[in-house]
């Protein structure tokens, strides 16, 4: 089996989540400086920006199930940690049509999801996708709760108030039947969050632990060019 490689093995429990939480933090931090995103928290980004947002944010959630439910399932049937492999298909459920409210966001900002289908992935978002391909199919199958991580803490820290500001302030026409995802979102993963943390704040495994890092490091490497520059 080809896995990733390791990295930080001498981390100690209490410091390898010290150090995914701060890859969290560092993504929030990283996005608001970049004036792309930054203009989406603020609800002052142009609507043209804002579909090419949404567009690639479905060309990477319209996998996430998938990957979740395989990592799961891979890690029930190679016998690894029984309570990992169930929040892993658990997630997969709650992750599950997510790319049906980005569609509907969309089509209220007049594209068909023919149109959304048809738009490519930008390399950052293809990056990120096979990167998680790599882990659920060969790598550390664990390593796709740091990429959720980093991510679901951005959605607590940034969406609801991006939604807020979108619709007093973006001018955006039809803009408050355009937010169902990042308010989707904002809603739910403070919960998420809290839950990752308690079952994470358990893996004693230098290996898994690495794994997660790396993937929460990749994500925050690659989730800023998800935007387009203004």
């Amino acid at each position: 089996m080809c896995k990733q490689p390791k990295q930080d093995e001498t981390l100690k429990a209490t410091d390898w989540m010290a150090s995914l939480r701060h890859e969290a933090r560092m993504l929030v931090r990283e996005l608001d400086a970049k004036p792309g995103a930054r203009r989406l928290f603020e609800g002052r980004i142009r609507q043209d920006d804002y579909v090419h947002y949404l567009v690639q944010t479905y060309q990477y959630v319209r996998w996430s199930t998938g990957f979740l439910q395989d990592s799961g399932e891979r890690m029930k049937k190679e016998g690894q940690h029984t309570a990992l492999a169930d929040l892993l298909i658990q997630k997969a459920g709650e992750e599950s049509g997510h790319e049906r409210w980005l569609l509907a966001d969309l089509k209220n900002l007049g594209w068909s999801a023919e149109r959304v289908e048809s738009e490519p992935a930008c390399s950052a978002v293809r990056a990120y996708v096979e990167w998680n391909r790599f882990t659920t199919l060969s790598g550390v199958p664990t390593a796709f709760l740091g990429t959720a991580y980093v991510l679901e803490y951005l959605s607590v820290e940034r969406a609801p108030g991006a939604v807020d500001r979108l619709i007093a302030d973006s001018g955006i026409p039809n803009i408050h039947k355009a937010v169902t995802f990042l308010r989707g979102h904002g809603n739910a993963d403070g919960d998420h969050v809290a839950e990752l943390e308690a079952v994470l704040s358990q893996l004693t495994s230098p290996e898994e632990q690495a794994a997660l890092l790396l993937s929460a490091r990749t994500t925050r490497a690659l989730f800023p060019s998800f935007f387009r520059e203004p």
